[in-house]
């Protein structure tokens, strides 16, 4: 599976949070051979579990399906540009690369704000993709915030 048929799965899992009023951020997690091995959306308002984020929860899953916390050479597709949190996750769980969707300039750790994936000073980084399916990830989260209003 390529990234753009990932992020496509991506969005299909934001639209699942929009169901219990989370914000639309979907993840997958993809093995070395291309294969889904996770995929999930934010589920902070449905657990009331501040770390409920989609990125996480598929690396917990990722770490489940591979019998191990070391994601060396998997995917991790995104929605939205991990914050801080989760681009910490990534790093601690060895992913291969981080791909994502739309930009987070307010809270964006993959290159918005800071590069948490790439900085030399840890003890792991991983490649970054940006800006895949850009507008459909935008639009999918500004659709979201608009209804609010």
């Amino acid at each position: 599976m390529d990234n753009n048929e990932a992020m496509q799965l991506a969005l299909q899992q934001a639209q699942l949070a929009i169901e219990h009023n989370d914000v639309p951020v979907g993840a997958v997690v993809l093995d070395p051979n291309g294969t889904v091995v996770a995929a999930r959306h934010n589920e902070r308002e449905l657990t009331g579990d501040p770390t409920a984020h989609a990125e996480v929860l598929a690396l917990r899953d990722a770490a489940v399906a591979a019998g191990s916390w070391h994601l060396d050479g998997h995917t991790l597709v995104v929605t939205l540009e991990p914050c801080a949190m989760c681009a910490g996750a990534a790093v601690n769980s060895r992913i291969g690369t981080v791909v994502y969707g739309a930009a987070d300039v307010k809270a964006g750790a993959c290159l918005s704000l800071m590069n948490i994936g790439g900085d030399p000073r840890l003890n792991h980084t991983f490649e970054i993709i940006d800006g895949v399916k850009a507008d459909e990830c935008s639009t999918t989260l500004r659709d979201f915030f608009d209804n609010l209003r």
